[in-house]
């Protein structure tokens, strides 16, 4: 790995001291280093293998293999739009239209200020309040695409919500 790491490693060093230093430790390491920078940096991969005794091709299918780990930056508000069955038949395509237009990005997109993340689900299975949106961990029963602003004020990323 060159000198130049333009990833601070401080986090992922603290991280890693917490578990044994064995392949067993490595969907726990993937999690905690996700939740420190809310991606997996390619250069904190080269680490985690190095510490892990690990592949760096294995860490790299581990983390890209579940859906919850990201290999690009993340905003700090990940936005979540439901779109099972009842939640589409009620209304999720409007809501996640308006979502995209108010914060300038197309479905799984990141907002240049890192402010937000768009993402849509399969199911959250809270189909009575369809349609749902999910913003960081608060779910939105009914969400209507005319508040999309309103659920999006209280989160930690940035937005010029209308």
């Amino acid at each position: 790995m060159s000198a130049s790491c333009s990833v601070d490693l401080t986090p992922a060093e603290k991280v890693l001291e917490r578990y044994p230093a064995e392949e067993a430790s490595l969907i726990q390491v993937l999690q905690d280093v996700h939740r420190a920078y809310n991606y997996l940096p390619c250069e904190v991969l080269v680490r985690v293998a190095e510490t892990l005794h690990v592949p760096l091709a294995k860490v790299f299918s581990v983390g890209t293999f579940y859906k919850a780990f990201s290999l690009t930056p993340q905003g700090r508000t990940i936005v979540k739009v439901c779109t099972g069955t009842a939640c589409h038949i009620r209304g999720a395509v409007q809501l996640l239209d308006e979502l995209c237009r108010q914060l300038n990005v197309e479905p799984g997109g990141t907002t240049p200020d890192l402010g937000f993340t768009v993402k849509t689900v399969n199911c959250v299975g809270a189909c009575a309040m369809a349609p749902v949106l999910i913003v960081d961990e608060t779910y939105y029963g009914n969400a209507a695409a005319a508040k999309v602003g309103k659920y999006l004020k209280g989160s930690g990323g940035k937005a010029d919500a209308n």
